[in-house]
C-alpha cells in the first residue's frame, strides 16, 4: 500500500484546504482520511474527518488556524474513504476507497 506524506509545509495545509472546498460544495459527503503520526520511535493511528467544508480528528487535536501546523507532529495518510452522508445505522453508505489522496482532488470523484 503506498502512503501518502504530509510534511508540515503548505503543501499539506492546501491538501487539507482543498479537501474541505470540495466537501463545502457537495456537502453531501463524508470524507475519512486515515493514516499514523510518527512519535519517536512508534506511530500513532491518526483519523481526520472532513464533512461540509470543516475538518476534525478524531484521534487528535488539530489547528484550525491556517498560519500553524496542521497537526504537530510528522504523518502519513495512508486511506482516504468516501461516504454517503449521513451515516445511518442499517445503511451502507460507503461509495469508494482510496490510497492517494490526489484521486480526492478531483471533485468529480466526490460524486
Amino acid at each position: 500500500m503506498e502512503e501518502t506524506l504530509a510534511s508540515r509545509t503548505m503543501a499539506e495545509i492546501d491538501l487539507i484546504k482543498n479537501l474541505e472546498k470540495i466537501s463545502s460544495e457537495i456537502p453531501n459527503r463524508i470524507l475519512k482520511i486515515k493514516g499514523y503520526i510518527l512519535k519517536e520511535n512508534h506511530k500513532e493511528q491518526l483519523e481526520i474527518i472532513i464533512f461540509k467544508g470543516f475538518s476534525s480528528s478524531t484521534t487528535h487535536p488539530i489547528e484550525i488556524d491556517l498560519e500553524k501546523k496542521f497537526i504537530e507532529y510528522n504523518y502519513k495518510l495512508t486511506n482516504f474513504k468516501l461516504y454517503e452522508a449521513p451515516l445511518k445505522k442499517n445503511k451502507d453508505n460507503f461509495i469508494r476507497e482510496k490510497q492517494k489522496s490526489f484521486f480526492f482532488l478531483n471533485k468529480k470523484n466526490w460524486i
